[in-house]
């Protein structure tokens, strides 16, 4: 086999390992040394529901009107996937007892130590908003 259709051969598997990658969430950039950095951009599933539910919610929906007509300035659209967020926060929508899961997988996730509501509250609100979060929390406690 000549040596142009060989490295063809090498690309073709080695392009398809690339795109399986890419589609886990995984990116290859260069370095500045000429090496090659790998950033997994994967995200956790419950991050990826809220940001597929936030349509399903009325209210949501309506704050993401509102930013468009330029009615709000506490609420931005993220620029790389459009979801709606509150300084910075994803915003939870209230459907399909997402807020319930999230303070659940919080509470009882053995990654963390036993949380009470106010340490909860301050893990939480690091990445997510939603409406009474921290009586939500407190709430969820008990």
């Amino acid at each position: 086999m000549g040596s142009l259709a060989h490295l063809e051969a090498c690309q073709r598997p080695l392009a398809r390992e690339v795109h399986q990658l890419a589609s886990l969430g995984v990116r290859l950039a260069e370095s500045s040394e000429g090496g090659l950095i790998v950033q997994n951009r994967a995200e956790p599933l419950l991050v990826v529901k809220v940001k597929e539910k936030q349509y399903d919610d009325p209210l949501l929906v309506q704050l993401k009107e509102g930013i468009h007509k330029h009615k709000t300035m506490d609420f931005t659209l993220g620029t790389d996937d459009g979801t709606l967020r509150y300084q910075g926060r994803l915003c939870v929508p209230n459907v399909d007892g997402l807020r319930e899961i999230i303070m659940t997988e919080t509470h009882t996730s053995r990654y963390s130590v036993h949380l009470g509501s106010t340490k909860m509250y301050h893990d939480l609100k690091e990445v997510y908003w939603c409406n009474d979060m921290k009586s939500n929390v407190a709430d969820s406690v008990v």
